[in-house]
């Protein structure tokens, strides 16, 4: 199979993409597994699993990444901008589905949506000390969007670590009369984040903190929240959230 022809840039012609860690080919019909995100062709990685599986006794509910060895549930594939198809390791384990809403999120997380920053103004909430103003929602949003990360119920202890993160991050800072330029306040807590969070949320880390960040600076709950990602999906007339959806 020929390797598509790379694009000129600015800096000289563009690496070709990766190829599938399996067939070493560029990869045909991109599909991703739910924990790490790697990419793969969905053929290969369907196979690999059904290979796995059969040189077990038991029915698998979960499958190691050739790469990082991470246990991954479900390939994410089909994606076209607005739905995609989940594919379980065992198709019996689809009945951990959560909720309608999980569902939206997570088809949130696997689609390309850019930054909110037309929307919701992280600088000020940054620069004026927003953050002094606690989300009273946090936790509950916190609770949904770990558990659709991990396709998993039961992540109080997930909730309850990256939340105590966050709050001794802002106790600090009212405690300190800290003179740190906003944005290396931002940096500071996006990387105190990171670092919480990665080991449950692994390739799904980044998206996830901006996510949080912006959740934070919106001071929204989190129906008025989902209704302005629907916005950043094109899925929803634009339209300013109402007294009643924010902090009171």
């Amino acid at each position: 199979m020929a390797v598509p022809s790379s694009s000129s840039g600015e800096d000289g012609p563009l690496p070709p993409p990766s190829p599938c860690p399996i067939c070493l080919e560029p990869i045909d019909q991109e599909a991703y597994l739910d924990r790490c995100f790697h990419a793969f062709c969905y053929r290969c990685i369907s196979q690999w699993i059904r290979y796995v599986d059969s040189k077990n006794i038991q029915s698998m509910t979960s499958i190691k990444c050739p790469l990082c060895k991470i246990e991954n549930f479900s390939i994410v594939h089909d994606f076209n901008g607005k739905s995609f198809r989940r594919h379980y390791v065992n198709q019996d384990f689809e009945k951990r589905h959560l909720s309608d809403a999980h569902d939206f999120r997570m088809k949130f997380y696997v689609s390309q949506i850019d930054h909110a920053n037309d929307m919701i103004n992280v600088e000020q909430y940054w620069k004026r000390r927003k953050y002094f103003q606690k989300n009273i929602w946090i936790q509950d949003w916190l609770k949904r969007e770990v558990q659709t990360l991990t396709q998993d119920k039961d992540v109080d202890i997930i909730v309850h670590h990256i939340n105590g993160v966050a709050e001794t991050f802002f106790r600090r800072q009212q405690r300190e009369d800290n003179k740190a330029m906003a944005e290396q306040k931002r940096t500071e807590f996006r990387t105190l984040l990171s670092e919480a969070a990665r080991p449950f949320l692994a390739g799904f880390t980044e998206r996830f903190i901006d996510e949080l960040e912006l959740f934070l600076v919106s001071g929204l709950n989190m129906e008025a929240y989902d209704r302005l990602c629907l916005q950043r999906m094109g899925e929803l007339s634009s339209g300013e959230a109402s007294a009643d959806d924010r902090n009171v």
